[in-house]
């Protein structure tokens, strides 16, 4: 892993941290490559449940680091995949819930990578901005499409044209992250989250994460494929283990399954 991106395993809980404190955590080639394997490895390891990613106290980051950028920009020249591409596959493609804990500052890519989170949390010192167009450049990660869809265009044009600010609150109220918790208390909220998702049948869970990052289609054609996927769910040994343990009131054992 690179020296600025620390991976710890925490029972079924991986946690990727950013650890550049004295450049803001600005991201580099090195690090995207560092985030996407271990993205990639517990997308494969059966151990792990689910992924947080984190920063340090009172920063998350503050985006992408422009001087290493330009020494190799994005898609100009070469044959290679840049690294800022394998990690927005790797996180895309993660099939473990991946939850992000912002403290501080959460600039550019710090707040569009939260779009591709199962769940994002914010202390309330958090900031968010996307800078883009002031940099004179465009969107990026597909905030252009899911910002719109989600926020609806103006409100999402404070972020992506304006470059306004939004703090933790303001983050909440527009549904960008899911809650805000006092910066001391804030990962500790998310590992007890984290922990809880770990403990869900890990079926259901990849079942569940599929269908809601699937396209959109139609909604008769959505209703079949989850009944494809409850019906074939209601076979599985978790479902056993889930109606066992409703039946002798005790809580379900889901740890010995992949």
């Amino acid at each position: 892993m690179s020296d600025n991106i620390r991976v710890e395993d925490t029972g079924p809980v991986r946690v990727i941290r950013f650890d550049r404190v004295a450049k803001k955590n600005a991201i580099t080639r090195a690090m995207y490559s560092a985030m996407a394997r271990a993205l990639e490895e517990a997308s494969g390891d059966a151990a792990i449940r689910v992924v947080v990613i984190a920063g340090q106290d009172g920063v998350f980051t503050a985006g992408n680091d422009l001087v290493d950028f330009m020494e190799a920009p994005p898609h100009i020249g070469g044959a290679d995949t840049p690294p800022v591409e394998d990690f927005m596959r790797a996180l895309m493609g993660c099939s473990k819930p991946v939850i992000a804990a912002v403290d501080g500052m959460a600039i550019g890519i710090g707040t569009t990578l939260l779009l591709h989170c199962d769940l994002a949390y914010a202390s309330s010192r958090a900031v968010f901005k996307t800078p883009f167009v002031d940099l004179a450049l465009a969107p990026e990660f597909g905030s252009s499409q899911i910002l719109p869809g989600l926020l609806g265009r103006s409100v999402a044009s404070e972020l992506l044209l304006l470059g306004e600010s939004w703090d933790a609150g303001t983050a909440k109220a527009r549904h960008l992250v899911s809650d805000v918790f006092e910066a001391e208390t804030l990962e500790d909220e998310v590992m007890t989250r984290a922990r809880a998702l770990a403990a869900k049948a890990p079926s259901a869970i990849r079942a569940a994460k599929s269908l809601m990052t699937s396209p959109s289609e139609d909604l008769m054609e959505r209703i079949k494929r989850e009944g494809e996927l409850f019906a074939e769910l209601l076979r599985s040994e978790e479902f056993k283990e889930a109606v066992g343990a409703f039946m002798e009131r005790r809580k379900p054992d889901f740890s010995k399954f992949g």
